[in-house]
């Protein structure tokens, strides 16, 4: 089991599209990952769990990943949070 937490920087947060792009992200692997925020914890893999989260710009989470792929997972999950989701980042 892998456990990393992150800081959301987008501007948007785990919100529409980026929430969206975690869920595909977590979908393609067998492994169990979780998200968590504060004491609300959903699975990774459910867009309406995600998003009830209401995680934000500056809030951090931790993702729990167990399974064979738990370290692919990771790498992955990883590359969304340090590009932003994709999105262009100013202070704003």
């Amino acid at each position: 089991m892998i456990e990393r937490e992150f800081i959301i920087r987008n501007k948007v947060g785990l919100h529409a599209r980026p929430a969206s792009l975690f869920v595909q992200t977590a979908k393609k692997f067998k492994s169990k990952i979780t998200i968590r925020k504060e004491e609300n914890e959903v699975n990774a893999k459910s867009i309406i769990g995600v998003l009830s989260l209401g995680a934000e710009k500056g809030d951090r989470v931790v993702i729990k990943i167990e399974g064979e792929d738990e370290r692919e997972a990771l790498k992955e999950i990883e590359e969304l949070f340090n590009t932003n989701f994709g999105e262009d980042n100013e202070d704003n």
